[in-house]
């Protein structure tokens, strides 16, 4: 549960950083992600989550 929390403020903390870094350029892709198809997100979004298991499965090992 510790790890979760702290992978959780790692990702805010990223989040955080590009927003506060590249703010015009966060807005800008905001804005492209309303022409993307739905599949495509959803697609992408499995690909980073499979990307994400095995990095920690790997780590994990």
């Amino acid at each position: 549960m510790r790890e979760l929390i702290i992978a959780f403020g790692l990702f805010l903390f990223i989040e955080g950083l590009l927003y506060a870094i590249f703010p015009s350029k966060m807005k800008n892709m905001m804005l492209k992600l309303k022409e993307v198809n739905n599949n495509q997100l959803r697609t992408g979004g499995l690909i980073f989550a499979i990307i994400g298991f095995i990095i920690i499965w790997f780590i994990k090992r």
